[in-house]
């Protein structure tokens, strides 16, 4: 069952690379971070994300499908007026 809700949502976002997307994640201690950036590619069990350029630096960061699952990763596809947000929802 967790297998076929992972591979779901890896499909998804198959569809969605080199679109802009924007993450907002668990930075834990009640702490939320948010990005944007680019999603640059989907391996079998994570996918990157290149984040916007800052200070002349390129910065990647990878998540598993299962941070979406477990809801420890919001996805929003596009800008965030007129956005998608990438979720599983459990039967």
């Amino acid at each position: 069952m967790a297998k076929n809700a992972l591979s779901e949502i890896k499909h998804s976002l198959d569809a969605h690379v080199g679109q802009k997307i924007m993450l907002r994640a668990n930075g834990g201690r009640r702490k939320t971070v948010e990005r944007t950036g680019v999603l640059e590619e989907t391996y079998p069990s994570v996918f990157i994300v290149k984040l916007d350029e800052e200070q002349q630096s390129t910065k990647r960061v990878s998540y598993s499908y299962a941070d979406i699952l477990t809801e420890s990763v919001e996805v929003m596809i596009g800008d965030s007026d007129n956005g998608m947000r990438l979720s599983y929802s459990k039967p």
